[in-house]
Protein backbone atom coordinates (compact mmCIF):
# COMPACT_ATOMS: atom_id res chain seq x y z
CA UNK A 1 0.00 0.00 0.00
CA UNK A 2 1.40 3.25 -1.32
CA UNK A 3 -0.83 5.68 1.05
CA UNK A 4 -2.96 5.52 4.27
CA UNK A 5 -6.72 4.81 3.19
CA UNK A 6 -9.83 5.13 4.93
CA UNK A 7 -12.98 3.39 3.93
CA UNK A 8 -16.21 3.93 5.68
CA UNK A 9 -19.14 1.65 5.81
CA UNK A 10 -22.49 3.13 6.05
CA UNK A 11 -26.12 2.31 4.71
CA UNK A 12 -29.28 4.19 4.32
CA UNK A 13 -31.35 2.33 6.60
CA UNK A 14 -30.43 0.22 9.77
CA UNK A 15 -30.16 -3.49 9.64
CA UNK A 16 -28.77 -4.11 6.16
CA UNK A 17 -25.67 -5.92 7.77
CA UNK A 18 -22.94 -2.78 8.11
CA UNK A 19 -21.73 -4.02 10.37
CA UNK A 20 -21.49 -7.73 9.55
CA UNK A 21 -19.78 -5.87 6.03
CA UNK A 22 -16.77 -3.63 8.13
CA UNK A 23 -15.61 -6.29 10.56
CA UNK A 24 -15.10 -8.49 7.96
CA UNK A 25 -13.21 -6.64 5.52
CA UNK A 26 -11.64 -5.44 8.58
CA UNK A 27 -10.35 -8.50 9.51
CA UNK A 28 -9.89 -9.41 6.15
CA UNK A 29 -7.04 -6.65 5.61
CA UNK A 30 -5.59 -7.45 9.07
CA UNK A 31 -5.06 -11.14 7.80
CA UNK A 32 -3.57 -9.60 4.80
CA UNK A 33 -0.66 -8.10 6.40
CA UNK A 34 -1.79 -4.87 6.80
CA UNK A 35 -1.99 -2.74 9.59
CA UNK A 36 -5.50 -2.47 10.39
CA UNK A 37 -8.08 -0.10 12.32
CA UNK A 38 -11.59 -0.74 13.07
CA UNK A 39 -13.21 2.47 14.11
CA UNK A 40 -16.73 1.88 15.30
CA UNK A 41 -18.54 5.39 14.85
CA UNK A 42 -22.04 4.24 15.55
CA UNK A 43 -21.58 5.39 19.30
CA UNK A 44 -25.36 5.35 20.03
CA UNK A 45 -25.38 1.54 19.45
CA UNK A 46 -21.89 0.55 19.02
CA UNK A 47 -22.13 -3.64 18.53
CA UNK A 48 -18.42 -4.08 16.45
CA UNK A 49 -17.28 -5.52 19.95
CA UNK A 50 -19.59 -8.44 19.99
CA UNK A 51 -18.00 -9.87 17.10
CA UNK A 52 -14.23 -8.86 17.28
CA UNK A 53 -13.88 -8.79 21.23
CA UNK A 54 -11.65 -6.81 21.28
CA UNK A 55 -9.67 -6.53 24.51
CA UNK A 56 -9.70 -3.01 25.81
CA UNK A 57 -6.44 -1.49 27.43
CA UNK A 58 -7.44 2.45 26.88
CA UNK A 59 -10.27 4.88 27.46
CA UNK A 60 -11.14 8.51 28.14
CA UNK A 61 -13.91 10.59 28.32
CA UNK A 62 -15.23 12.88 25.86
CA UNK A 63 -16.18 16.25 27.02
CA UNK A 64 -17.89 19.66 25.12
CA UNK A 65 -17.17 22.86 26.57
CA UNK A 66 -20.35 24.63 27.57
CA UNK A 67 -20.97 28.17 28.95
CA UNK A 68 -20.36 29.33 33.05
CA UNK A 69 -21.74 32.54 33.77
CA UNK A 70 -20.70 34.76 36.45
CA UNK A 71 -23.79 36.86 37.28
CA UNK A 72 -21.87 39.63 38.77
CA UNK A 73 -19.57 40.07 35.97
CA UNK A 74 -22.29 40.23 33.22
CA UNK A 75 -23.50 43.24 32.34
CA UNK A 76 -27.26 41.88 30.69
CA UNK A 77 -25.98 42.56 27.31
CA UNK A 78 -28.01 39.76 25.62
CA UNK A 79 -25.28 39.11 23.01
CA UNK A 80 -24.70 35.24 24.14
CA UNK A 81 -28.35 34.61 23.52
CA UNK A 82 -28.02 36.51 19.70
CA UNK A 83 -24.83 34.32 18.53
CA UNK A 84 -26.46 30.76 19.59
CA UNK A 85 -28.08 29.41 17.15
CA UNK A 86 -29.50 26.50 19.74
CA UNK A 87 -30.71 28.84 22.32
CA UNK A 88 -28.73 26.90 24.84
CA UNK A 89 -28.04 30.62 26.66
CA UNK A 90 -30.42 33.29 27.06
CA UNK A 91 -31.18 36.36 28.99
CA UNK A 92 -34.18 36.81 30.69
CA UNK A 93 -35.16 39.32 33.43
CA UNK A 94 -31.41 40.66 33.68
CA UNK A 95 -30.77 36.72 34.05
CA UNK A 96 -28.42 34.57 32.30
CA UNK A 97 -29.76 31.20 31.98
CA UNK A 98 -28.06 28.43 30.67
CA UNK A 99 -29.10 24.99 28.87
CA UNK A 100 -26.25 22.59 29.20
CA UNK A 101 -27.85 19.33 26.88
CA UNK A 102 -28.55 21.58 24.27
CA UNK A 103 -25.19 23.44 23.82
CA UNK A 104 -22.92 22.63 20.82
CA UNK A 105 -19.83 23.37 22.10
CA UNK A 106 -18.79 25.73 19.85
CA UNK A 107 -17.70 28.96 22.12
CA UNK A 108 -19.16 31.71 20.53
CA UNK A 109 -20.99 32.96 23.73
CA UNK A 110 -18.30 33.52 25.15
CA UNK A 111 -15.70 34.88 22.55
CA UNK A 112 -18.75 37.93 21.97
CA UNK A 113 -18.84 38.82 26.08
CA UNK A 114 -17.66 42.24 26.12
CA UNK A 115 -17.31 41.91 30.28
CA UNK A 116 -15.32 38.72 30.52
CA UNK A 117 -18.35 36.81 32.34
CA UNK A 118 -18.61 33.65 30.91
CA UNK A 119 -16.07 30.70 31.06
CA UNK A 120 -16.40 27.07 30.06
CA UNK A 121 -16.55 23.83 31.81
CA UNK A 122 -16.69 20.00 30.47
CA UNK A 123 -19.03 18.47 30.16
CA UNK A 124 -19.03 14.23 29.16
CA UNK A 125 -20.95 13.29 26.50
CA UNK A 126 -19.58 9.83 26.30
CA UNK A 127 -16.38 7.52 26.32
CA UNK A 128 -14.07 6.19 23.82
CA UNK A 129 -11.83 3.02 24.16
CA UNK A 130 -9.25 1.33 22.17
CA UNK A 131 -7.81 -2.01 22.35
CA UNK A 132 -6.81 -4.83 20.18
CA UNK A 133 -8.31 -7.86 18.51
CA UNK A 134 -5.26 -9.94 17.65
CA UNK A 135 -3.33 -8.31 14.76
CA UNK A 136 -6.17 -6.03 14.14
CA UNK A 137 -6.77 -2.32 16.06
CA UNK A 138 -9.77 -1.54 17.73
CA UNK A 139 -11.89 1.49 18.32
CA UNK A 140 -15.59 2.76 19.56
CA UNK A 141 -17.21 5.24 21.48
CA UNK A 142 -20.48 5.13 23.52
CA UNK A 143 -22.21 7.84 23.56
CA UNK A 144 -24.12 8.49 27.57
CA UNK A 145 -27.39 7.66 27.66
CA UNK A 146 -29.74 10.17 27.37
CA UNK A 147 -27.08 12.37 25.55
CA UNK A 148 -28.29 13.69 21.88
CA UNK A 149 -24.77 15.45 20.74
CA UNK A 150 -22.97 12.64 19.13
CA UNK A 151 -20.91 14.00 16.55
CA UNK A 152 -17.84 15.09 18.69
CA UNK A 153 -17.74 11.77 19.85
CA UNK A 154 -17.38 10.22 16.59
CA UNK A 155 -14.66 12.96 15.67
CA UNK A 156 -12.99 11.59 18.81
CA UNK A 157 -13.39 7.81 17.24
CA UNK A 158 -12.00 8.61 14.35
CA UNK A 159 -8.68 11.18 15.71
CA UNK A 160 -7.80 8.46 18.12
CA UNK A 161 -5.91 6.08 15.62
CA UNK A 162 -3.79 7.65 12.81
CA UNK A 163 -1.12 5.18 12.53
CA UNK A 164 -2.45 2.42 10.14
CA UNK A 165 -2.58 1.54 6.52
CA UNK A 166 -6.25 1.15 6.46
CA UNK A 167 -8.69 2.41 8.65
CA UNK A 168 -12.04 1.08 8.48
CA UNK A 169 -15.35 3.25 9.58
CA UNK A 170 -19.00 1.43 10.85
CA UNK A 171 -20.75 4.62 10.45
CA UNK A 172 -24.31 4.66 12.24
CA UNK A 173 -27.26 4.13 10.12
CA UNK A 174 -29.33 6.86 8.07
CA UNK A 175 -27.86 10.23 6.51
CA UNK A 176 -27.72 12.29 9.82
CA UNK A 177 -25.24 15.05 10.96
CA UNK A 178 -23.08 11.40 12.88
CA UNK A 179 -22.95 9.72 9.44
CA UNK A 180 -21.72 12.99 8.07
CA UNK A 181 -19.24 13.43 10.85
CA UNK A 182 -17.88 9.44 10.14
CA UNK A 183 -17.45 9.58 6.12
CA UNK A 184 -16.52 13.51 5.82
CA UNK A 185 -12.72 13.39 4.28
CA UNK A 186 -12.45 9.24 4.21
CA UNK A 187 -11.30 8.20 1.46
CA UNK A 188 -13.69 5.58 -0.09
CA UNK A 189 -17.34 4.81 0.99
CA UNK A 190 -19.26 1.32 0.40
CA UNK A 191 -22.69 1.93 0.61
CA UNK A 192 -24.32 -1.22 1.97
CA UNK A 193 -28.26 -2.35 1.28
CA UNK A 194 -30.33 -4.90 0.66
CA UNK A 195 -32.67 -6.15 -2.54
CA UNK A 196 -35.97 -4.76 -0.94
CA UNK A 197 -38.48 -1.58 -1.40
CA UNK A 198 -37.58 -0.17 1.59
CA UNK A 199 -33.36 -0.92 0.73
CA UNK A 200 -33.54 0.87 -2.05
CA UNK A 201 -35.15 4.12 -1.68
CA UNK A 202 -32.64 4.62 1.83
CA UNK A 203 -29.82 3.59 -0.49
CA UNK A 204 -31.27 6.59 -2.71
CA UNK A 205 -31.06 9.20 -0.21
CA UNK A 206 -27.61 7.63 0.48
CA UNK A 207 -26.10 8.18 -2.50
CA UNK A 208 -27.45 11.22 -2.54
CA UNK A 209 -25.51 11.96 0.51
CA UNK A 210 -22.22 11.14 -0.82
CA UNK A 211 -22.72 12.48 -4.00
CA UNK A 212 -23.24 15.43 -2.02
CA UNK A 213 -19.68 15.29 0.14
CA UNK A 214 -17.75 14.44 -3.78
CA UNK A 215 -16.91 10.63 -2.02
CA UNK A 216 -16.44 8.09 -4.35
CA UNK A 217 -18.21 5.05 -3.68
CA UNK A 218 -20.08 2.19 -4.52
CA UNK A 219 -22.62 -0.80 -3.17
CA UNK A 220 -22.46 -4.16 -1.71
CA UNK A 221 -25.54 -5.71 -1.81
CA UNK A 222 -26.53 -8.30 1.54
CA UNK A 223 -28.83 -10.63 1.34
CA UNK A 224 -28.83 -11.01 -2.14
CA UNK A 225 -31.22 -13.35 -4.09
CA UNK A 226 -30.59 -14.65 -7.70
CA UNK A 227 -34.61 -13.11 -8.87
CA UNK A 228 -34.38 -10.35 -6.82
CA UNK A 229 -33.21 -7.80 -9.32
CA UNK A 230 -34.02 -4.18 -7.38
CA UNK A 231 -30.53 -3.24 -6.48
CA UNK A 232 -29.26 -4.65 -9.64
CA UNK A 233 -31.43 -2.44 -11.40
CA UNK A 234 -30.82 0.30 -9.46
CA UNK A 235 -27.12 1.01 -9.57
CA UNK A 236 -27.71 -0.08 -13.53
CA UNK A 237 -29.63 2.86 -14.10
CA UNK A 238 -27.68 5.37 -11.96
CA UNK A 239 -24.07 3.95 -13.18
CA UNK A 240 -23.37 2.73 -9.61
CA UNK A 241 -20.78 -0.12 -8.95
CA UNK A 242 -21.78 -3.20 -6.94
CA UNK A 243 -18.51 -4.52 -5.55
CA UNK A 244 -19.37 -7.55 -4.20
CA UNK A 245 -23.31 -9.65 -3.32
CA UNK A 246 -23.56 -11.51 -0.44
CA UNK A 247 -26.14 -14.47 -0.72
CA UNK A 248 -29.09 -14.10 1.63
CA UNK A 249 -27.69 -17.64 3.32
CA UNK A 250 -29.03 -18.92 6.47
CA UNK A 251 -25.80 -20.10 7.76
CA UNK A 252 -24.71 -16.29 8.04
CA UNK A 253 -27.58 -15.47 9.86
CA UNK A 254 -26.48 -18.31 12.59
CA UNK A 255 -23.17 -17.55 12.97
CA UNK A 256 -24.65 -13.79 13.88
CA UNK A 257 -26.52 -15.24 16.26
CA UNK A 258 -23.48 -16.74 17.63
CA UNK A 259 -21.23 -13.73 18.11
CA UNK A 260 -19.62 -14.80 14.57
CA UNK A 261 -18.56 -12.92 11.64
CA UNK A 262 -19.29 -14.84 8.20
CA UNK A 263 -15.48 -13.92 7.75
CA UNK A 264 -14.52 -16.61 10.43
CA UNK A 265 -17.54 -18.70 10.94
CA UNK A 266 -18.79 -19.61 7.28
CA UNK A 267 -17.08 -21.57 4.81
CA UNK A 268 -16.36 -19.62 1.68
CA UNK A 269 -16.89 -15.88 3.10
CA UNK A 270 -13.16 -15.77 4.21
CA UNK A 271 -12.63 -15.60 -0.12
CA UNK A 272 -15.37 -13.41 -0.51
CA UNK A 273 -14.33 -10.72 1.68
CA UNK A 274 -10.72 -10.87 0.68
CA UNK A 275 -12.20 -10.03 -2.86
CA UNK A 276 -14.48 -7.47 -1.57
CA UNK A 277 -10.76 -5.88 0.44
CA UNK A 278 -8.97 -6.25 -2.91
CA UNK A 279 -11.62 -4.46 -5.02
CA UNK A 280 -12.33 -1.75 -2.83
CA UNK A 281 -8.93 -0.88 -2.45
CA UNK A 282 -8.10 -0.44 -6.12
CA UNK A 283 -10.78 1.51 -6.39
CA UNK A 284 -10.36 3.45 -3.56
CA UNK A 285 -6.51 4.10 -4.03
CA UNK A 286 -7.29 5.44 -7.78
Amino acid sequence: MKQKLTIAVASGKGGTGKTTVSASLACAAADAGYRTAYLDCDVEEPNGHLFLKPSINYRHMVGIPVPVVDQEKCINCGLCGEICQFSAIVCINKNVLTFDKMCHGCGGCSLVCPAGAITENSRNIGVVETGDCGNLRFCHGKLEVGEALSPPLVRAVRAILQEEDLSVIDASPGTSCPVIAAIKGVDYVLLVTEPTPFGINDLEIAVDMVNELHIPFAVVVNRSVPDHNLARDFCRDNKIKILAEIPDDRRVAEAYSRGKLPYSGVPGYRELFAGLLDTAMKEAGQ
